[in-house]
């Protein structure tokens, strides 16, 4: 829950609370998981996917980004579900959705129906992007919000990995390509499938969590918020009462939020601007492209196919160490300190990168890298990695879980990650199409939004290190 005052969970048996929220923000966190391993796996199977079906660089990126189409949906979505039938219910109904779309991606008869469980798939992560930091915010205590809200980032980065480290092994398994056979499918259909298991872990997990105490208290559930604010924060029936009547307060009236409540002067309310903005820049950078496409981008510069996957891999253990980096410090030095030196070394990283692409040789269908400006592009592309996951891709996660008022929360929560995913499907749509007309360019425009996020930051965002979510009533 988000409020034990900075020193929430001091009691006596606050080691034993701390630890239970641990296990229970870890859980809600699989969705998470589920998000980095979705969005990553197609990367294995991007070339082999072009040509099995026959599609230019249009129809690939059309078919690469269409599951960020169905983030939107269910970004835009899940708030309205969650406060209507509760936070767990979303959760189950986003493992159901996971399941469906690996078991569909794989056996495609069509490019075009695969591009509708993509769709399918995208719902499901959109709808995990929202709950899990609305959820891990709502049952933590405030001196501990920020490092538990980062568990989402930490899921994200590791089912990245772990999609990198199972394609290599498939991949391995078919002759070191996505195209080989493995049985009777292609390596790169067993790549998809295997998300059916993590998928079914999660649904298991959400039928074995508490609901959040918000929630409950929303719906009139005063009881059974009591129990499980007791469990994760602790302290006696005084404080327990006074907690429910800081979240009644904080709730305003009992009526649901809706999109029209988050309108103000400029349409939108200034806050809810502020995180649809902080939102769009977290992918505007170019993130995506190392993971959606890193192994045919590797590929385009003259790396083999295996070495490429390996590649992808590594870049995906900088992304890991950047994400523990991110969750040691942010409720240390804060979420505006790390923000800004993230947008500072992006900048940097991705103009190097710019440069060393710009060197490349093109002869014919050809085209090489000079070892040099090889090593350059590889030093640029994993720092780059390593700044926006010590930094924006933590930070914007718990930033969007606190920023916004209880009473517009999860409607504000949804219209933020919705343009999350939109501004990821326009960067990734139109990766293909921009690498084949200058690889160079496209990475000097990343470097662009990266600056301009910088200075959002610095004269927008508001720290809300070690607050209790009912002290940022805005």
């Amino acid at each position: 829950m988000s409020h034990a005052n900075t020193g929430g969970v001091g009691h006596q048996d606050g080691g034993a609370n701390l630890a239970h929220v641990t296990m229970i923000a870890a859980a809600a966190a699989m969705g998470g998981f589920l998000f980095g391993y979705d969005s990553a796996v197609i990367n294995g199977a991007v070339d082999a996917i072009q040509e099995r079906f026959q599609v230019g660089p249009g129809v690939l990126g059309f078919t690469i980004a269409a599951a960020l189409l169905g983030c939107v949906v269910g970004a835009g979505t899940a708030g309205n579900i969650a406060d209507r039938l509760g936070r767990i219910r979303v959760m189950q109904i986003a493992g159901v959705l996971f399941a469906i779309s690996a078991i569909g991606s794989a056996l495609p008869f069509t490019v075009w129906d695969l591009t509708v469980w993509r769709i399918v798939g995208g719902v499901a992560i959109g709808m995990a992007s929202v709950i899990a930091p609305t959820y891990i915010a709502e049952v933590s205590p405030a001196a501990y919000r920020g490092r538990l809200a980062s568990l989402q980032q930490l899921a994200i980065v590791l089912g990245i990995a772990a999609s990198q480290l199972v394609n290599y092994a498939i991949a391995a398994g078919a002759g070191g390509s996505a195209h080989n056979t493995i049985g009777p499918l292609q390596a790169w259909q067993w790549m998809l499938a295997v998300e059916m298991l993590p998928a079914l872990i999660y649904l298991g997990l959400s039928l074995v969590i508490p609901e959040s105490p918000r929630y409950l208290v929303r719906v009139g559930k005063t009881d059974q918020a009591r129990k499980i604010l007791a469990e994760v924060e602790g302290g006696g029936d005084d404080r327990i009462n006074g907690r429910i009547n800081e979240i009644r307060e904080a709730l305003g009236s009992e009526v649901r939020p809706k999109l029209r409540d988050l309108t103000g002067r400029y349409g939108l309310l200034p806050i809810v601007w502020i995180g649809m903005a902080v939102s769009a820049f977290q992918q505007l950078v170019g993130i995506n492209v190392i993971f959606y496409y890193s192994s045919s981008l590797w590929q385009s510069v003259g790396v083999a196919e295996a070495d490429s996957l390996l590649l992808s891999l590594f870049t995906s253990i900088v992304n890991i160490v950047g994400t523990v980096i991110a969750i040691m410090l942010v409720d240390k030095i804060g979420r505006k300190p790390l923000l800004l030196i993230g947008s500072a070394g992006m900048t940097v990283a991705l103009a190097s990168a710019a440069f060393a692409f710009s060197n490349a040789r093109v002869e014919g269908d050809e085209v090489t890298l000079a070892f040099g400006w090889a090593a350059t592009a590889l030093v640029a592309a994993s720092s780059f990695v390593l700044f926006f996951a010590l930094s924006w891709g933590v930070v914007v996660w718990v930033l969007l879980g606190e920023m916004f008022p209880l009473r517009i929360r999860a409607a504000a929560m949804g219209v933020a990650t919705a343009t999350q995913w939109l501004a990821n499907w326009l960067v990734t749509v139109s990766f293909p199409s921009l690498r084949d007309w200058n690889l160079s360019g496209a990475y000097l425009m990343y470097a662009g939004f990266a600056l301009i996020s910088f200075f959002l930051v610095l004269k927008f965002v508001k720290e809300t290190k070690g607050k209790t979510l009912e002290e940022m009533q805005g």
